[in-house]
């Protein structure tokens, strides 16, 4: 095990047994608007919330760290339903703290090159969503439903990564069955 994954590993168990994960934003807050570096299958490109929302609802989760235990298991979970929540117009997106490089790694293998990926080495998106560990250098694992008009549809704080997708892909078909094919 290298120093680097031993670090993140201790990092990711003080945080599942002594933080509270908390998002302070709530359902029917607007989400902050941000572009990010992102990757999608190893290719760089820059990611716009407000151009997303124009094709339908967006999954925005934030994860502490690529190629940590917790966070490999969410990104599978996740590219294992990305054909569901693409059947329901909305994108998924990752975001987390690492750079663009170690991301194009993760995007590939871990995410398997099913959806995106986007860089916050400052955490400054997670710090606007209220998704950043106190006193600790990472984003809680958060996810967010976010509807076209920008407003929160839903909000999941776990760091236990198994409902995250369960939950959001819930929380997307009852905002599309209750607005039908309009984003």
């Amino acid at each position: 095990m290298t120093m680097l994954r031993l670090r993140n590993t201790l990092a990711g168990l003080l945080l599942a047994v002594t933080l509270p994960v908390l998002a302070a934003l709530e359902v029917g807050a607007t989400a902050p608007e941000f572009t990010a570096q992102a990757t999608l299958g190893g290719k760089e490109f820059q990611f716009s919330l407000a151009e997303a929302l124009k094709k339908g609802p967006v999954v925005l989760y934030f994860y502490p760290a690529a190629f940590t235990k917790g966070c490999t298991i969410e990104a599978h979970k996740f590219a294992e339903a990305t054909e569901q929540f693409n059947a329901l117009g909305a994108t998924v997106i990752g975001v987390s703290k690492d750079d663009i490089e170690t991301l194009h790694k993760f995007s590939i293998s871990e995410c398997r090159s099913k959806f995106a990926v986007a860089a916050d080495p400052g955490l400054k998106i997670a710090k606007s969503y209220d998704a950043k560990v106190p006193v600790l250098a990472y984003a809680d694992r958060t996810s967010f439903v976010i509807v076209p008009g920008g407003k929160i549809q839903y909000v999941y704080s776990a760091m236990n990564p198994d409902m995250h997708v369960a939950n959001t892909l819930a929380a997307v078909q009852a905002w599309k069955a209750a607005h039908g094919t309009r984003p």
